[in-house]
């Protein structure tokens, strides 16, 4: 452990510290994506170009969170840039039901997308500290929680919306608990020890002498898979409920898109090291690009074999599972794949992977919002889903990977 705080708290303490943490996030996240189609309805967004242009909000928010959290981090540390990034999401939650106007509601989610990845670049700096600390890797129960609480959090989102509460008091209850659970645990958050002075000016010195250096290609064609899966990534955690709500016409009660896809992607993650024993991670990808693209066209075309709602219901559900299952342990088995096969430094090579995987969420949105508005969503639900297809040729063929 380092300084003062983290001799004074044992590891075990910090650790659920930062494990709340991720579950506050996670339960936000899902109280937002759970009440998507209501804050369409509410706000009278009707085209499916105008709601996917206020979905690109959220990822330009993003985007924008890169350099704020790199300003931050070197002056005032992790554990206040993790304190302002929560407290922030949390209340652009609730600040979210409480925009009179579509531009309101704009500005809201710009602001949820900038604090949304300030907290994930903030809270994983934590993470990593907390692993440090323990000296063996249990990073993936950090995001295995965050899973947990995603599925709790739609669970509740799909709850309140039968029970016919409105965003802002469901927003207004989760917000308030997250800030509950902020000021229960923040004391216990470390600075994650500084790296040495001269260390870093001789890597600066050693990357001045070696100019500039095309990636590995190991590392670009995991980033095209990491852009690829958070294309549909994106797309279920924005459009899922609204599918359900618009194409399968379901009423409140069963509009379960994205409590199932959470629920299966959550179960991934559990079962993801377990299909490390079995298959090759590259055979893992496969599987999963396979299952995406299975889920896709089950729910965008199966959908028209179905002359029942609750037929529409149960097919499209089953589509859901395989896309939250197959999508679950892509981005686990690109970090996996990085530590085992690159060359190149790890927090180097997760940076080019990131530079080159961030064109998905810019992407899913315009995307998804287009081909709707011109053909139809299931459409655009198939041409999401023969990215999974693109994930299966790249695991299978790219020499790098096989290697």
């Amino acid at each position: 452990m380092t300084g003062t705080e983290s001799a004074t708290y044992s590891k075990q303490r910090i650790r659920y510290a930062v494990m709340s943490l991720f579950i506050a996030q996670g339960m936000c996240f899902a109280s937002w994506a759970s009440r998507l189609p209501d804050i369409k309805r509410d706000f009278n967004v009707e085209s499916y170009l105008h709601y996917g242009l206020l979905m690109f909000l959220i990822p330009i928010g993003k985007f924008i969170a890169i350099p704020l959290v790199g300003f931050l981090l070197p002056r005032i540390g992790s554990k206040k840039t993790v304190l302002i990034s929560i407290t922030g999401y949390s209340l652009s939650l609730f600040l979210v039901s409480l925009m009179p106007g579509i531009t309101g509601l704009g500005i809201a989610m710009f602001l949820f997308g900038t604090f949304w990845n300030m907290t994930d670049i903030s809270l994983n700096t934590q993470a990593i500290e907390v692993e440090r600390i323990y000296g063996r890797p249990i990073i993936a129960t950090f995001h295995a929680s965050w899973s947990l609480a995603a599925c709790i959090g739609a669970l509740i989102g799909y709850g309140m919306i039968n029970l016919k509460v409105g965003t802002f008091y469901h927003f207004a209850i989760i917000s308030v608990l997250a800030l509950v659970v902020i000021f229960i645990n923040y004391k216990y958050l470390q600075e994650p020890k500084a790296t040495n002075a001269e260390e870093k000016q001789e890597e600066k010195i050693t990357e001045k002498k070696k100019g500039f250096r095309w990636p590995e290609t190991l590392l670009i064609q995991l980033g095209l898979i990491w852009l690829l899966a958070l294309i549909v990534e994106n797309t279920m955690f924005e459009w899922s409920d609204v599918y359900f709500q618009s194409v399968i016409k379901a009423p409140e009660s069963l509009q379960v898109g994205f409590l199932v896809f959470m629920v299966m992607m959550f179960s991934g993650r559990m079962l993801t090291n377990y299909a490390y024993r079995i298959w090759q991670k590259t055979t893992v990808l496969k599987i999963a690009g396979a299952l995406i693209l299975a889920g896709f066209v089950i729910s965008s075309l199966f959908i028209h074999t179905a002359d029942t709602l609750i037929l529409k219901v149960v097919i499209n559900s089953i589509g859901f599972m395989l896309i939250g299952l197959g999508i679950s342990c892509v981005v686990p088995t690109l970090y996996s794949i990085v530590g085992d096969k690159a060359t190149t430094p790890v927090g180097i090579a997760l940076t080019i992977m990131s530079s080159i995987s961030f064109i998905g969420p810019l992407v899913a949105p315009l995307l998804v919002g287009a081909i709707s508005d011109g053909y139809g969503l299931e459409w655009a639900y198939l041409a999401v889903g023969l990215l999974g297809g693109c994930i299966v040729i790249i695991a299978a063929f790219g020499k790098a990977l096989r290697k």
